[in-house]
């Protein structure tokens, strides 16, 4: 019977911790006993001297006896280990869930019902007459929350059952013999459960795939990694982590597969991945040996086979990328993984593709999750992997090259042939694979150029964490990271490779323009959210100043103007891009407003004047990115108003992460300080999304001219409302305001006038 929400809300687990210190006080009890039966009672009958009846009954009974107190004792420590570890667990969930359903469904204004299964639904109430409806940041939470409450239940109900199996094994039902199963936690009894279903391979059954899976997801992330640590060396060493891995996955992905096996080894294949960044972290109390990295850079080029006589073998990089997609890893294992890997696809792009199964119908290979490839390319999954671990994506970009021989083992006094990967990765000659299993991809034109972007897509990902300190696909609400030398350095290498060679990054669909697409334009969207997350520095770019407004967040990247404006261009093209920029740059120039407004300045300029200058480099910014969309969709015919507009709604993190560095950088503001996540955003990503939309060129040239000119005018309205904001709390009359308003729209529209008429992307050389 599956646990239910109310048996975890309501549960008076004051009992368990009786029950706890009941075993405790048996388990010191019984310590004190066994001690006193085996330095007495053992001890003196192992040194009597015995004859006749005695010496073959009692010397045995008193032995017996003595070995049977003990056991007492490691079974009663056991279920007091089991318990404890169950109730603190237990006792944390039911805080969770307590404070979901108490405190945060309340605030949302939703119900939590039970609807079996160990599940419930959160619902709006309805309300007669109440024709209002939501919006889609209280569907949002509404179903965050549920999906919260959700896992928290599935997690108790592990816990659960895995206590009750601990317990069962512990007592052994033989109410005649202590000392069974021992366990000096319950994570043992975890581990143990885990190691005991996956030994049974691609036997198991889908509701034991299903266990092992709820095992792996809620204690691969123990911040000690004893699980993980544990379920791994319990597998064996390195190749037969990798074996077990490949034959669930074949398994899954097999045509003969239903639905709901490929869906368990899709979930496995995450949870495996997460459990493998926890044991190969040197920095947890509990980790795997530094050997293990070593050994699966020996075993990445060498064949990995599960079955007795198999004639098709996959290589150990094909099948340890499929894990690497998933998990935060740490640096000192993946980067030389991805060191070692990106070497051998330079020497030979066909290595690994070579050793597909031939004809093999299977769709998605070591990678069921189907993202990215079917994971024969080991190079696009560990730029994944990359795009998950910013630690290692950082050295990976900004260190010097270590070069390595094909076994994994470093190359003394020898270098790698390139500068650094960044270079080699956008070296024009540089070759991307077709990583895909579908049959018909030699005659699929589409299909083949879809296939060939998830190289460079994976790489903008990687590029992503490596500047931004976070995983790619991180969390949207988590706030920005302050950018080290390192990362800033590394974005001024990106600008300046990109604005050199914007062709790189070109897209022209089938545009009325003979210049070719370049082979990375797929990474623009990473590109965009980069450039969103470093705003402060291309405003600075075009700021003409050394004022204190433009300060970068963390380490300044020194970004040169020309090439800025060639990048931007370039990368606005794409829908996401644009949006996320245009995002970015319309709350960074809020916060830019609001220092001026309410910022402590000792300058003699007006208010008025100050304003001028500062919405200037964002409305350069916003001018650039009218250009970039006019040409995306009327000179290469690459995307539609439609995507534009669409990728919008995506894209409004920027607005509430920029208002946050906005805050940490310049200190504690009126009235912004308190209001990141409140009424000031809301404003924000409304003018975001109105400038957007009136941004439109999807007709014909003299019509893109007219609304053009929307755009412009949204621009100008953007710049009033953050003014608004800025002043809401101030004692400034009306006539002033509306003043400090015209004069920040003049600025921003001075700005656009000079962005737009640069030299646009589309005429770039």
């Amino acid at each position: 019977m599956a646990l239910t929400f109310m048996d975890l809300v309501d549960v008076d687990l004051g009992k368990l911790h009786d029950a706890v210190s009941d075993w405790k006080k048996t388990v010191d009890g019984l310590r004190t006993l066994a001690e006193s039966a085996r330095k007495g009672m053992q001890a003196k009958s192992d040194s009597a001297r015995w004859a006749g009846v005695n010496a073959a009954v009692t010397r045995e009974f008193i032995t017996k006896t003595a070995k049977e107190i003990s056991d007492l004792h490691t079974e009663a420590n056991s279920i007091y280990r089991v318990l404890k570890d169950g109730y603190e667990e237990l006792a944390s969930l039911q805080k969770k869930i307590k404070k979901a359903v108490e405190v945060d469904a309340v605030q949302l204004g939703v119900h939590v019902a039970d609807i079996g299964g160990g599940k419930v639904r959160c619902f709006f109430p309805h309300v007669r007459g109440d024709t209002d409806q939501r919006t889609q940041e209280q569907l949002d939470s509404k179903a965050e929350l549920e999906s919260r409450i959700n896992g928290i239940l599935a997690h108790a109900a592990e816990i659960d059952e895995s206590l009750a199996r601990a317990l069962t094994k512990i007592h052994g039902n033989d109410p005649h013999n202590a000392g069974h199963s021992t366990y000096g936690s319950l994570n043992d009894a975890e581990v143990e459960r885990a190691l005991e279903i996956a030994r049974k391979g691609d036997k198991m059954s889908d509701a034991e795939l299903r266990e092992l899976n709820r095992l792996l997801r809620f204690n691969s992330r123990e911040k000690d990694g004893e699980f993980a640590t544990k379920f791994y060396k319990g597998l064996g060493g390195p190749e037969d982590a990798l074996a077990f891995y490949a034959e669930m996955s074949i398994n899954g992905t097999a045509p003969d597969a239903t639905k709901t096996r490929l869906n368990e080894v899709r979930d496995l294949q995450k949870v495996m991945g997460y459990t493998l960044a926890n044991a190969t972290d040197p920095d947890h109390k509990h980790h795997l040996p530094a050997g293990w990295g070593a050994e699966f850079r020996r075993l990445g080029t060498q064949p990995i086979a599960w079955e007795r006589g198999q004639l098709e073998k996959p290589y150990g990089y094909q099948v340890l990328g499929g894990l690497l997609r998933y998990g935060n890893y740490d640096a000192r294992f993946l980067t030389p993984i991805a060191e070692h890997i990106t070497q051998l696809h330079k020497e030979d792009p066909e290595r690994f593709l070579r050793n597909k199964p031939i004809g093999n119908p299977d769709l998605y290979g070591f990678n069921p999750s189907g993202k990215l490839g079917s994971g024969n390319d080991p190079l696009i999954s560990v730029l994944e992997a990359l795009g998950h671990s910013p630690e290692a994506a950082e050295d990976f970009f900004t260190k010097k090259p270590t070069a390595y021989n094909e076994d994994g083992t470093v190359k003394k006094d020898s270098h790698p042939g390139f500068k650094s990967y960044l270079s080699l990765f956008t070296d024009k000659d540089f070759k991307w694979t077709i990583d895909t299993n579908d049959r018909n991809i030699l005659i699929d034109e589409d299909k083949s150029k879809d296939a060939l972007n998830f190289g460079p897509k994976a790489l903008g990902h990687a590029l992503e964490a490596a500047t931004t300190g976070r995983p790619y696909d991180s969390d949207d609400t988590a706030g920005a990271i302050p950018h080290t030398p390192e990362r800033a350095k590394l974005v001024r290498d990106i600008v300046d490779k990109f604005g050199k060679n914007p062709e790189l990054i070109r897209h022209n669909e089938k545009g009325d323009s003979d210049k070719e697409s370049g082979p990375l334009y797929a990474m623009r969207g990473s590109l965009g959210d980069i450039t969103a997350e470093y705003m402060a520095d291309f405003q600075q770019s075009f700021a003409n100043s050394n004022g204190r407004q433009f300060t970068p967040f963390g380490a300044p990247a020194g970004l040169i103007p020309a090439n800025a404006h060639r990048f931007l261009a370039e990368v606005g093209q794409d829908p996401g891009a644009y949006a996320s920029i245009t995002a970015a740059q319309q709350a960074y120039t809020a916060n830019i407003i609001n220092d001026v407004i309410n910022g402590n300045s000792d300058s003699s300029v007006s208010t008025a004047e100050r304003l001028r200058n500062a919405t200037r480099p964002g409305g350069i910014i916003a001018g650039i990115m009218s250009e970039a969309r006019a040409d995306a969709v009327l000179d290469y015919h690459s995307a539609s108003d439609k995507e534009f507009n669409e990728a919008a709604a995506d894209k409004q993190k920027w607005v509430d992460r920029l208002l946050s560095m906005g805050i940490d950088t310049v200190g504690k503001r009126v009235p912004f300080a308190g209001t990141v996540l409140g009424w000031a955003s809301e404003d924000i990503q409304e003018s975001v999304m109105k400038s957007i939309e009136r941004d439109s060129s999807d007709q014909a040239e003299g019509g893109a001219t007219r609304t053009y000119h929307e755009g412009r005018s949204a621009l100008m309205d953007s710049v009033r409302n953050a003014v608004g904001i800025a002043t809401v709390n101030s004692s400034l009359n009306y006539d002033t305001i509306n003043d400090l308003k015209d004069s920040a729209a003049n600025g921003a529209d001075d700005g656009h006038t000079a962005g737009s008429s640069m030299e646009s992307s589309g005429d770039a050389s």
